[in-house]
């Protein structure tokens, strides 16, 4: 549950940013935006792996 909570701290975090690069054309937060995305993307892959070992042990 932390990493779903830091997933969700994370996307709250880039709300500013993407408020800059949309409605402000700010293109340095529009890279902001982009590095936190990547991060949320790493992130998910990990709550996804962590999800799957947890079930995988929960069957056997």
């Amino acid at each position: 549950m932390k990493k779903f909570n830091e997933a969700k701290e994370l996307v709250a975090a880039l709300e500013a940013d993407a408020d800059k690069f949309y409605n402000k054309a700010n293109s340095a937060a529009g890279t902001r935006v982009r590095k936190g995305m990547q991060d949320l993307k790493n992130l998910a892959q990990a709550i996804r792996l962590e999800v799957q070992d947890t079930k995988n042990k929960a069957t056997k």
